[in-house]
């Protein structure tokens, strides 16, 4: 395998998404991520579509890349054999409280006396800093606690809604992805590894009130929390003849085109309302019904000619199944069609960034069955045959 992460071993005891996500962004780079697994396997692998037990659709979509090694880590014989692993890897990933992980006699002291390079991070709900330390999470309750919903309400003016996407799960495994990093940047500065606290409440909450502050930042406040844009009733999909469409009017140029396509340009220069950005924000719910107006009245293409002929930023409303369809994505190669060992033809999402020298590896090795590299990782660590059916005999490992 190649990649820019090549070279780098991750033992990967998370499950269902977050963990699981944040270590395929790091195997789609090329580490080595050796998915550890208990012998009922991740809860994910039984989630969504399947044509096979154990192979769901969503566990499918974030453990590509990775090798799969079954351990009961609750028998000796497990744990021995995790701890021998931890000898040469390079990071553990987990995403359970970190109590449990004591009960289970790999905290990060006795991991670091093994190796004292190893990078120990732990993806869970709330900071042990604070109140909440211990608490089961999930993304519904991190949304809510994180104020999601509320800001779902005052946009919309209807009920408090979750954003239909794991979205404090995928957050919190892109900033696990960039810590993890940054630890083994630091570590070729130190030679020491170090635990890293990722928790799902605080990484969210950095994202909402980065925009939602608004007058709160200040002291006293210099007005209300919220930033006025975002929360306008407004701002949405404007709806055309025919379907609808996205559209984002934001400089002063867009405005002054904008108002020229609809016959009314003088009002950029006369109207107070578009003097400036300011201005303009302090109005800006009465502008864009403004806009909607005026796209209700043709259709979503001519729309987008026309549009697009003045530089101003639009593009399709898409649902699910005309983005897998989006001509862009497929140029890009983020669709595309593989042959999975067991599971058959599927569509696979492709990797966004790339490395002119690097290139990441993409699709190159589908999601693995449970346990399908159990003595293959085994026997890497230095077992014998006759050790790894013991493993094998008491449970602690799959056949």
């Amino acid at each position: 395998m190649s990649g820019a992460l090549s070279g780098l071993r991750i033992l990967d005891l998370s499950s269902v998404l977050m963990g699981p996500y944040a270590t395929q962004l790091m195997a789609d780079m090329g580490a080595d991520v050796i998915k550890i697994e208990p012998p009922t396997g991740d809860t994910l692998r039984g989630i969504g579509p399947m044509r096979n037990p154990g192979m769901g659709s969503n566990f499918l979509h974030v453990n590509r890349n990775k090798r799969s090694l079954v351990l009961n880590l609750k028998k000796a014989d497990g744990l021995d054999a995790f701890l021998k692993l931890v000898e040469t890897a390079d990071v553990v990933v987990y995403n359970i409280r970190p109590q449990a992980m004591s009960r289970l006699g790999i905290d990060y002291e006795r991991l670091q006396a093994i190796n004292p390079r190893i990078i120990y991070a732990g993806l869970y709900g709330y900071s042990e800093k604070g109140l909440y330390a211990g608490k089961p999470a999930y993304d519904d309750l991190i949304q809510g606690v994180a104020a999601v919903p509320s800001l779902m309400s005052k946009a919309s003016g209807g009920e408090p809604r979750y954003v239909p996407l794991t979205l404090a799960d995928r957050t919190v495994g892109l900033m696990a992805c960039n810590a993890i990093l940054a630890a083994v940047v630091s570590r070729y500065q130190t030679g020491l590894g170090q635990s890293v606290e990722v928790p799902m409440f605080e990484t969210l909450t950095q994202y909402v009130l980065g925009e939602h502050m608004s007058g709160a930042s200040f002291d006293p406040p210099l007005g209300p929390t919220g930033y006025a844009r975002l929360l306008v009733k407004e701002r949405r999909p404007y709806l055309t003849r025919d379907g609808y469409l996205c559209v984002l009017i934001y400089t002063d140029r867009h405005w002054e085109k904008f108002l020229e396509l609809t016959g009314q340009g003088a009002l950029f220069s006369e109207d107070p309302r578009f003097a400036n950005i300011g201005a303009r924000s302090m109005h800006i719910n009465d502008l864009y019904a403004m806009v909607a107006q005026a796209i209700s009245t043709d259709t979503s293409q001519n729309w987008m000619d026309r549009l697009n002929q003045a530089d101003i930023p639009c593009m399709p409303m898409h649902d699910i199944e005309s983005l897998l369809k989006d001509p862009h994505l497929l140029a890009a190669g983020m669709l595309q069609y593989v042959e999975h060992p067991s599971e058959g033809r599927m569509l696979e999402i492709g990797v966004p960034c790339s490395f002119s020298g690097t290139p990441g590896l993409s699709v190159q090795q589908p999601a693995p069955q449970l346990g399908q590299h159990s003595v293959e990782v085994l026997r890497e660590a230095g077992m014998d045959l006759n050790a790894i059916e013991a493993l094998q005999m008491s449970g602690a490992t799959n056949r």
